[in-house]
């Protein structure tokens, strides 16, 4: 009976959400975005526990913050949420902002030596700024870029997210053992495809922002298994709340896996203390770990 609820949670909230995309959509580009972006600080994100869960991850993280500029952030952080998510389903005009300023950074010249070579690149991404707006700078600039993704808890809602993700034409995979198999043959074809690595996942824990989270080490045993390039970029958005800075940063060097993954946090740790508010806290980055 409490899974049959949850599915039937899970619809409502689906159809309630595309409704109110459908409705967004009649609007100009920079209206949809910024009305889902305040809709989801303002409604959403206090109703679906994201903005709590946003605010007691900070108050772990930053304790000396006061609870009212931690509330004021964590409102940021849910506001970005929401316009993250809003620019998914707007692909077209998201793609034109993402590519509307020449992304920047030493991994370029890497990036491109890799694709002259046919050499494998998977691009470490982060649930910062709008983790898709590089990928999608980046296609505009020809490459083809696939991705492994988690599936969303809510299926319905997942239908979405994929849409979205697939929408540049390059292959994604969702995870899994069938979906690592394709995402590793993907890499030894000299393919390049993304890979989210700040999400609480595997059984090794690692310190990021000074206490031990849930870290994968998939992404760095894939590299060193194919022998890929490793470039973590970055989708900073910007003030007016559009555009954005692509950042590609110069690649990991392969080492162990641990040492690697460590690194990659270093890199994302960099980002989070120049634009807290661009972090997805909302996630249960640190679950099971010692909160103390």
């Amino acid at each position: 009976m409490a899974k049959q609820n949850s599915k039937a949670v899970d619809w409502i909230t689906d159809r309630a959400l595309r409704v109110l995309i459908a409705s967004l959509m009649l609007r100009p580009y920079p209206v949809r975005v910024a009305r889902l972006g305040r809709i989801t600080a303002r409604m959403i994100g206090p109703l679906a526990g994201y903005t709590r869960r946003a605010e007691e991850n900070l108050a772990m993280i930053y304790p000396e913050m006061t609870a009212g500029e931690r509330e004021n952030l964590a409102e940021r952080v849910v506001e970005n949420f929401g316009r993250s998510f809003m620019e998914f389903q707007c692909y077209r005009e998201f793609t034109a902002h993402a590519a509307a300023l020449p992304p920047t950074g030493h991994g370029l010249m890497h990036l491109e030596k890799a694709a002259a070579e046919k050499k494998p690149v998977i691009f470490a991404g982060a649930h910062f700024g709008n983790p898709e707006a590089p990928r999608h700078a980046l296609t505009a600039m020809g490459y083809r870029i696939g991705s492994l993704y988690r599936p969303m808890s809510n299926p319905y809602f997942n239908e979405l997210y994929v849409g979205a993700l697939e929408s540049l034409g390059a292959p994604c995979f969702m995870q899994g053992r069938q979906g690592t198999m394709g995402f590793v043959r993907h890499l030894m074809g000299g393919g390049m495809a993304a890979l989210y690595f700040d999400v609480a996942a595997g059984g090794t824990r690692l310190p990021f922002l000074g206490h031990p989270a849930k870290t994968a080490l998939s992404l760095a045993e894939i590299a060193l298994r194919v022998d890929a390039l490793v470039i973590p970029y970055f989708g900073i958005r910007q003030p007016d709340g559009l555009s954005f800075k692509i950042e590609v940063e110069a690649p990991i060097a392969h080492s162990t896996p641990h040492e690697m993954m460590l690194a990659l946090n270093a890199r994302l740790e960099a980002q989070i203390a120049r634009h807290p508010e661009q972090w997805f806290w909302v996630h249960r980055r640190w679950k099971g770990g010692v909160q103390a």
